[in-house]
């Protein structure tokens, strides 16, 4: 896919934030440092929490939470984030409702197909989708990238944000990898799969509900976006 090419004065309002983002830390303080404000953000995304309504998807074995409602906190939180640098943020569901239709017979592709839609009908650069993940042995554990076999962009995206989550979140998987997942395969737009650690494991889990290491692993998704973007 061809990718969108900053324009100099772009690319040095990208260095800079990615320059303020590795000088405070990324897993440390949270910062409000926020962009210089414009009519139309340079860049927009599609934020995509994964499941939703009847779908709860993983659940905690300690606290009980369900994979649905996590994934649509870190989303929030990804989400005001990206608007305090200027990117503009389209999200698939904003509630705890699933997006599938009540008469669907299928619901599950009902709702996988809702998403297709909202992504195709954005003017988005990327797409990055977020969830949690869960195991039968409690010893799995760290946050992965995944993207679509031969997306070439989408491998770029995975790369960069799997970097920024390795630097700044404990016993995150080292590289990135390939996902047979409809979520990557939906669209041509740059995607991304994020399994943001294993509500399977319990200190996992632990890190995973504390709003202070949410905010900090949605800094280091906002860094690879950020990166991905400078390309």
């Amino acid at each position: 896919m061809k990718l969108k090419f900053l324009t100099i004065k772009k690319r040095t309002i990208i260095a800079v934030l990615l320059c303020i983002i590795a000088a405070g830390g990324v897993f440390g303080t949270y910062f409000s440092v926020k962009a210089a404000s414009s009519p139309k953000p340079t860049y927009s995304i599609v934020i995509d929490a994964g499941h939703g309504g009847i779908d709860g998807g993983a659940v905690g074995k300690i606290t009980g939470v369900d994979e649905s409602h996590l994934n649509l906190q870190y989303a929030f939180a990804l989400k005001a984030l990206c608007e305090d640098y200027g990117i503009g943020v389209t999200m698939t569901r904003a509630d705890m409702n699933g997006l599938y239709s009540p008469t669907a017979p299928n619901k599950k592709r009902s709702d996988m197909e809702r998403r297709r839609q909202i992504i195709e009908g954005s003017n988005a650069d990327l797409v990055i989708s977020l969830h949690m993940n869960s195991y039968p042995l409690s010893s799995a554990r760290g946050a992965q990238v995944f993207y679509a076999k031969g997306a070439e962009a989408g491998k770029a995206l995975a790369d960069s944000v799997q970097e920024e989550i390795v630097k700044g979140v404990p016993n995150a998987r080292k590289v990135s990898s390939v996902g047979d997942y409809y979520m990557l395969n939906c669209t041509t737009k740059p995607s991304v799969l994020v399994e943001c650690g294993y509500l399977s494991n319990p200190e996992e889990e632990a890190r995973l509900v504390d709003e202070k290491y949410m905010k900090d692993f949605c800094y280091c998704l906002l860094a690879g976006i950020l990166k991905f973007f400078e390309m």
